[in-house]
């Protein structure tokens, strides 16, 4: 393996004998359902599964997740808590999983927290060296291409309503939810279109059935475990 950018301290990439696998998408493109999917078939399969993901560090996410509710903290604030609880995981979770040789999955990665910010007006160069100087490069980033319309949908299945953060409406200019969260989800979908090419996304069709999307991720990481 390999970091983007210097990587933690006392951390030597070569000593990690495990594979790091990201999925991508927004709030509705089935991410949970994907990541039960493959932790049942990699573990049928023989695999140990360690599942990561936002706001699940022990360190911050609890603060975190009452700031939120708050909505009392700047941009940059709000950027160096998801940063914390990020390195938190990094350090203590993914690197020691991978180190012993596991499948690390994780339910979102470094490149929400980036297009997230971005749309939020952040400044891009700032926060691709906040993330890179520090994560290591997965084995394979699969991104869920869902369609806002779909993603409207499924969250009114879900939750019956859609959520405040997901919807951008501390950044949106309407009192409209539905209009703020279609905004907000086409304009992180072009940041995703945008980091596409350098992190080198394998996107999925997220339009489709649970089994035939976990079908395709399986045969990719099929040929992962390979190597």
């Amino acid at each position: 393996m390999k970091f983007y950018g210097k990587g933690l301290p006392n951390v030597d990439a070569s000593d990690l004998i495990g594979k790091l696998i990201v999925i991508e998408g927004a709030d509705g493109s089935g991410r949970s359902t994907q990541m039960r999917l493959l932790t049942d078939w990699l573990e049928g399969h023989g695999h140990g599964v360690v599942n990561v993901g936002l706001k699940r560090s022990n360190l911050v996410s609890a603060q975190l997740e009452k700031a939120m509710q708050g909505n009392i903290l700047s941009p940059i604030t709000f950027s160096l808590f998801y940063a914390t609880d990020f390195a938190d995981q990094l350090e203590n979770q993914i690197i020691p999983a991978l180190k012993s040789g596991f499948i690390v999955l994780a339910d979102r990665y470094i490149y929400t927290l980036q297009a997230r910010d971005i749309v939020r007006g952040g400044n891009r160069e700032w926060l691709e060296n906040l993330y890179n100087h520090i994560a290591l490069v997965p084995h394979i980033v699969f991104y869920l291409d869902v369609s806002p319309s779909f993603l409207v949908e499924r969250n009114f299945q879900k939750n019956s309503r859609l959520d405040y953060w997901e919807s951008g409406m501390d950044i949106s200019k309407s009192r409209d939810i539905f209009d703020s969260f279609m905004k907000y989800q086409r304009r992180v979908k072009l940041e995703f279109k945008r980091m596409q090419e350098k992190y080198q996304f394998q996107v999925i069709n997220g339009n489709r059935s649970p089994r035939a999307i976990s079908l395709d991720m399986q045969k990719a990481i099929e040929i992962i475990l390979k190597k």
